[in-house]
């Protein structure tokens, strides 16, 4: 892993709402993507069993396909723990968006500017540990695959999840291109790699056609009315 993110054999999959979401960007915001709801709502968890989590660990490419993993309840609790933590440090960094962020429909809501040093300090503790040691080997075909030098622990698929955020979030030009999906009722994190830095949507196809199709129905109660 390198300060630009996790480079494994991620699956950039958009799926329905109700499915794990591996297209934010990041692996960091992957896992803030599996619950939905802003910090002032009631939120939706997606990562709700050790076999989602098992499933979301190959999806993000953390642990390659054919790699034996035992996620089980206490894998659970520690990711969801991280993930909390993560969630409150990232709403920080979105409380101030870049002058050329386009200005939302709907004001945005209050949100914390400064991370606590709590939260801080369990996010430095999760990226202390070494995360897996990546390896190759030959497939049948003869071209190298990627596979981990040994069965991961809990510990270092945390600590890669937890440096990436780290790195993600203390780099300025980074940082500068998070944004949370306008979506009324979408709280995804991503990162907004477009020309010009005016992307609104997590999802064009999801939140952005659910706008347009709400737009319409707009338009059409009011030339009705």
């Amino acid at each position: 892993m390198t300060g630009g993110g996790w480079k494994g054999d991620r699956h950039m999959t958009v799926t329905a709402s109700s499915e794990l979401r591996f297209d934010t960007g990041r692996v960091s915001l992957d896992l803030l993507a599996t619950v939905t709801g802003r910090l002032s709502e009631e939120p939706v968890d997606r990562l709700d069993s050790p076999r989602r989590l098992t499933e979301w660990l190959y999806g993000t490419g953390l642990v390659p396909s054919g790699t034996a993993v035992a996620v089980d309840a206490a894998w659970l609790g520690r990711f969801l723990v991280l993930r909390d933590v993560l969630r409150r440090v990232v709403a920080t960094q979105l409380a101030t968006p870049p002058a050329d962020a386009p200005s939302p429909d709907v004001p945005a809501e209050p949100l914390p500017t400064t991370p606590t040093a709590a939260d801080v300090s369990r996010l430095n503790a999760a990226a202390l540990a070494a995360p897996p040691a990546p390896s190759a080997r030959s497939a049948p075909d003869g071209t190298l695959v990627r596979t981990l030098a040994a069965q991961p622990d809990c510990g270092a698929l945390l600590a890669a999840v937890a440096r990436d955020a780290v790195e993600l979030l203390t780099d300025p030009a980074a940082r500068a291109q998070l944004r949370q999906c306008e979506g009324e009722s979408c709280s995804l994190v991503y990162l907004d790699a477009s020309r010009g830095r005016r992307r609104r949507w997590c999802s064009s196809e999801i939140c952005g056609n659910r706008e347009r199709v709400a737009r319409h129905r707009r338009r059409a109660v009011a030339a009705q009315a």
